[in-house]
């Protein structure tokens, strides 16, 4: 079992890279993954947005900029 010092000690590459495996995994038995209902409330409400042109999207750029991503 991993605690989080664990993940604390790998490098990003690291972290990318057991994020694959584990997205891997789930991948082989979909039906054991369920989404929450309000994922789906999400999505509904977001698609009636870009369908009524009010949707708003970001750059790749503005995106890595809100999750503090942008280099220094």
């Amino acid at each position: 079992m991993f605690v989080e010092s664990d993940i604390e000690h790998m490098t990003v590459a690291e972290r990318f890279q057991a994020m694959e495996v584990i997205w891997g995994s789930l991948l082989k038995s979909p039906e054991n993954v369920s989404s929450p209902a309000w994922h789906g409330q999400i999505l509904s409400e977001r698609l009636a947005k870009v369908e009524a042109g009010q949707g708003k999207f970001l750059t790749l750029e503005e995106l890595k900029g809100r999750l503090g991503m942008t280099k220094s």
